[in-house]
Parts: structure tokens; sequence; C-alpha cells
């Protein structure tokens, strides 16, 4: 991969995205464009990430087809910021051993919800 981005300076979508019109005057943005001219066809059900997170870059080289599940992950949302978590907010690890897939798919810590578990008993006995 080179390390220089070619950033798009024409038309942007929000400002990010660059994107232009084709002959039969339907948008097309520029990324996509570049990937297919010169790489090839994107597979179909894939999406194209920007490795070097610079959004407007068209630079062939920084630009890989991926699943639409694995660009959400590899960028700076929510869901990829917490999915890259190692431990729990009190440092338990999240392993096999400690960690619970809940129905939402959100992880949960093992240790953290004995914990919990153990206080509300505690309170419940106290108030009886």
């Amino acid at each position: 991969m080179t390390h220089t981005c070619w950033v798009w300076t024409a038309s942007t979508r929000d400002g990010e995205y660059g994107q232009f019109r084709d002959d039969d005057q339907a948008k097309v943005f520029a990324h996509r464009w570049a990937y297919e001219w010169f790489v090839g066809p994107i597979p179909a059900g894939l999406t194209i990430d920007h490795l070097c997170r610079n959004p407007r870059c068209v630079n062939p080289a920084h630009l890989e087809p991926v699943t639409s599940k694995i660009n959400t992950l590899r960028g700076n949302t929510l869901a990829a910021v917490n999915a890259r978590l190692t431990a729990c907010r009190r440092g338990h690890p999240f392993d096999a051993a400690n960690t619970h897939v809940n129905a939402r798919g959100s992880r949960v810590c093992l240790a953290c919800n004995r914990e919990r578990c153990r206080r509300n008993y505690a309170r419940r006995k106290a108030r009886a």
C-alpha cells in the first residue's frame, strides 16, 4: 500500500465520499469507480473499505472489498469501539470463561454480573 492518498477534490456526498454523474446521469461514487477501473469488479455482496480511513481517497491501493460487517467493525462507530474492547469497564477480561453474549448480541461480563446479583440479594435480604 502506498502512503499517499489520491484525494477526490470534485463533488462529494455530505462532504465525504467523492461522487460524479456518469453518461446516464446516475450518481457514481468515485472510490467504487476507481476500484473497478484499476482493479476489477467489486464482488457481489461486498462493499469498499478505505484502509486509509479517508473517505475522499480514490487510490485503489487503499481500497479493499469487504463485508458490511467488517467495514463497520474497522471504523470508529460505538459498535466498532466496543467490539475492540478486551476487558469490561471494571477491568475483567472479555474471554471465553468470563463473557456471555446476550440476546441483543452485547457482551456481558460474568464477574460484574455475579457482583451485581450479590449486591441485589444482600439489599433484598436487608429489607426483609
